[in-house]
């Protein structure tokens, strides 16, 4: 006979469920409340943290574009001074007339025959989302934000604001 208890089917309520009291529903509910809370207080601490990682993710692709583009310049430079490229115009000081310039290659001299490239392609800003970068030449001022045309001696972001650092993308 106790095998026969256990088998026995259990008493149910007419809508289906085991028979449960009030203040265990209310404290399921509760808990439910509470759980929420929780995981609405963790995700309001982590999205700040995942924006911050991506302006830093952009901030270091930034940083790595620039640092290219400037050594393809100081490349451009070095290859007129060796002599292992058409000289540019004497007004150039040596320098690339533009960006586009360090793209398609220069005229090699000597033995070597066709052209030398110094960049694939312009990078993308990753702040504004375009190949476009702002130029100083060789006679403008450290600061400039205006290019005065002739030769590309330095190049900086076009972006607004500053980065995590608290210095403005133009000036990195």
């Amino acid at each position: 006979m106790a095998i026969r208890r256990w088998l026995a089917p259990r008493r149910f309520f007419a809508n289906g469920g085991p028979k449960v009291s009030i203040a265990q529903r209310a404290f399921t509910l509760m808990e439910l409340i509470i759980t929420c809370t929780v995981l609405m207080i963790l995700a309001s601490a982590v999205i700040p943290m995942a924006q911050n990682g991506i302006k830093r993710q952009k901030e270091l692709e930034l940083r790595r574009d620039l640092r290219e583009m400037r050594m393809a310049i100081d490349a451009y430079k070095l290859a007129v001074d060796q002599q292992r490229i058409k000289a540019p115009p004497l007004e150039n000081m040596g320098y690339p007339e533009s960006l586009d310039v360090l793209v398609e290659g220069a005229q090699a001299n000597g033995t070597l025959s066709g052209s030398i490239r110094f960049l694939r392609r312009i990078p993308v800003d990753p702040f504004t989302g375009r190949p476009e970068w702002g130029l100083r030449s060789i006679n403008d001022p450290p600061k400039s934000t205006s290019w005065g045309g002739g030769n590309v001696f330095d190049v900086y972001s076009q972006a607004k604001g500053g980065g995590m650092n608290n210095i403005a993308y133009s000036d990195w």
